[in-house]
Order: structure tokens, then sequence, then C-alpha cells
């Protein structure tokens, strides 16, 4: 078996872009990726094309020989494009090998851990009374798993660019909010929140010291990770669980923060890290470490489906990441199969491959638009971080 050819395509699915691939061999056997850096789909499919150019006429069952020459091939190793491109064919030929061999793709990462994967919800932003009443329809839904993120009090504020976000402001609010859910919902639900970045080492040690009451699940991301002096400097100041590493493109800029204790869940998304080789390397450092997997998935069905193979195969996997808001606008003509929930988790896939398809017929009826990210800035004019 052969790659024969191996295509790109950045289409419009919701509100923003996403970076499907497609390989096709010469046994007619094909595999759908995803590459996960969203908004710069562009320069992933700039580096498909380089890729491409030595991948073609490889034998795609050569996984981790193809893993290594994709990575260290050009001598300038790593790299968020790369390890997203990467990501996206590694997918594909897990794909094509559970295809190939007429079995689950879970079952070629050591097979089933557990019965279901269980997800967490992200029922919407900490600023008004109906992030209260959204927490109660999805507990009252059977979702025990809820996540939430920071807003700003009486402002109307709905996230978009140009918007003013203060750290204090939305830490008061955040506690409130979270305050009220807890009060409403009791101890048997799991609380946590994204700060996506937002806060600096003062800020996030400031929330995390008054949320403690809370019982918060998790925090995560409360400031940047380039730094993980930063988050040895916060760990000391709190004791709250940190869910660090969404951004991370290689298991090297996860070895700080797992050798150092500096992250208790690993927000790892095979979509960006480089696919699920060096996923399941990751995970399984992180269970020599006692740190579980709780994997970021906020793009399409493809990632999604990816990750649940994940997921079924590790024994210290947590939850997986589930938006509702972008789960629901996949459109069927391009995903004619894609991965169904059922209640707050997905049952394993029954079908060989990853159990998704995609139809590039459809890529013209959904065409790409260029996407930013939202543009926030504090009330003196400076930037901050979305």
């Amino acid at each position: 078996m052969r790659i024969a050819e191996i295509t790109g395509y950045p289409v419009k699915v919701g509100h923003r872009n996403q970076f499907i691939v497609i390989v096709e061999t010469n046994e007619g056997i094909v595999g759908v990726g995803e590459g996960g850096i969203s908004g710069r789909e562009l320069a992933m499919q700039g580096m498909l094309a380089h890729l491409r150019g030595f991948l073609l006429g490889e034998d795609p069952r050569r996984i981790e020989h193809l893993w290594q020459t994709m990575y260290r091939g050009a001598y300038f190793e790593g790299g968020k494009i790369l390890g997203a491109t990467i990501a996206a064919v590694d997918i594909a030929l897990w794909d094509i090998l559970g295809k190939a061999l007429g079995v689950p793709v879970y079952q070629l990462l050591g097979g089933a851990t557990r019965d279901r994967v269980q997800c967490f919800a992200t029922p919407g932003t900490l600023n008004g009374p109906e992030c209260v009443e959204r927490a109660r329809e999805l507990a009252a839904a059977g979702w025990r798993y809820l996540r939430f993120v920071p807003g700003m009090p009486n402002t109307g504020w709905t996230g978009e660019s140009g918007e003013v976000f203060e750290p204090f402001e939305a830490i008061e609010a955040a506690l409130h909010w979270i305050g009220e859910i807890r009060n409403a919902l009791g101890p048997g639900i799991e609380l946590s929140i994204d700060f996506h970045h937002r806060l600096s080492v003062a800020e996030a040690a400031l929330f995390c010291q008054r949320a403690a009451p809370l019982h918060l699940h998790f925090v995560e991301e409360p400031i940047r990770a380039e730094s993980p002096e930063a988050y040895r400097q916060l760990r000391a100041m709190t004791g709250v669980p940190f869910a660090i590493g969404e951004e991370f493109s290689s298991k090297w800029a996860f070895a700080p923060f797992i050798e150092q204790g500096l992250l208790n869940y690993a927000r790892l998304d095979v979509s960006n890290v480089g696919g699920l080789t060096e996923a399941k390397k990751i995970a399984g450092w992180c269970e020599a470490h006692y740190i579980d997997v709780m994997p970021h998935n906020p793009l399409g069905p493809v990632t999604t489906a990816a990750t649940i193979h994940l997921a079924a195969a590790l024994p210290n996997f947590a939850q997986l990441e589930y938006q509702h808001r972008l789960a629901e606008v996949s459109p069927p003509d391009l995903f004619p199969v894609m991965p169904a929930l059922d209640g707050d988790s997905f049952p394993l896939p029954a079908t060989p491959g990853l159990g998704v398809e995609f139809d590039p017929r459809a890529a013209a009826d959904h065409p790409f638009e260029p996407w930013e990210a939202p543009r926030w800035r504090r009330r003196d004019g400076s930037y901050t971080n979305w």
C-alpha cells in the first residue's frame, strides 16, 4: 500500500474554519484528519504542501517512521503549524490503518479501557443569571461536569472583537456566579473555569485563593503557558488543580509541566500536538506521574472522533471537552458520518477506522473565509488575551 494523494480542505463550519486533510492510497482506502490551529488554516495548507512532496509513494502504515520524518525532515524541528499539520496527516494514517485491518482505531492503540467516553459541557459565560439557568438545564439533563468561561459584569458582554476585558472585574463576576451555581446545584456537580491565558500570576493567585471554598474541579489555563517558571510560582500560591496544555505542539512542550508537577489535567489536543502518535506518548508520560488526560476539543467531528479513540484506550483519561454550540453546526453534507453523543458521553466506536467521514465534493459549498480571533483590550486601550 502506498500514499497516492494528500489534499487539504480549509472549509467554513459555523463561525470559523476547519482544516481537513484527506490521505488517499493506491488501494482505494482513504483516511481523514484535522489540523487544529484555528485561524491559521492557510499556513497549515502551505506546510502540507511541503510534507506532501516526500510523503507521496510512502507506505501509510509506517506511522511512527513517517511522524519522525515529518517532524525532523526539514532540520528545523517543531513549531505549532508543523505540529498541527503533522497531526492532520497522522490522524488520517491511523484511520487508514484501522480501515485496512478492519478494526476501530482504539483497538490499535491498545484496546478499550472503558465502556464510554465521559464528556464535560461548557454552558457559557459567567456574567448573569442566564449562566445559572443553563447550568440547571444541563444538570437536569444528566451532565455532571460543567466548565464555564469568565465574562464582564453588567455590560451585555458577548466576547466579540473590540470588547473590554478587565481581569479583576471578571474575577469578581466569576466568583459570584460560580457561587450562585454551586448554591443552585449543590455539591454533586463538578464546576470548573477556563481563563484562556487572560490573567497574570498575581491575578490568577487571587482568584484561586478566593475560589477555594467553591471546591473547583480545575482552573484551566489561568496564565499564558510559555513559562513553566511562572506556573511554578503560581502553583506555590494555590492548591487548586490546573488544566494546562491545549496549545502545546509536542511532548517536549509538555515535559517541564509534567515532570515538575505543574498540571493536574493534561489538556492535550490531538489536532495540535502531532496527532494520535504523539498524544499516546504524552499520555503514557502523564500516567507515570499520576496525571490525568483531559483532551482539548473545540473543533469539529474529525478531531472529536480521533479523541474518542484516544480516550477509549487510555487508563488515565478524565473527561472529553464537548461544546454544544460547535457540535450542533457540523454540516451533514461535509460530514455524512460523525460521532453521536449519547447523553453526556460517547459510546465506543464500532466501525473500522475513526468512524467519521468527510465528503470533499461538499467543500465548495462551505468555502474558506478569513477569520481572526477576537481582539480584546483593557480600558486603557492595551491589548489583552482572548
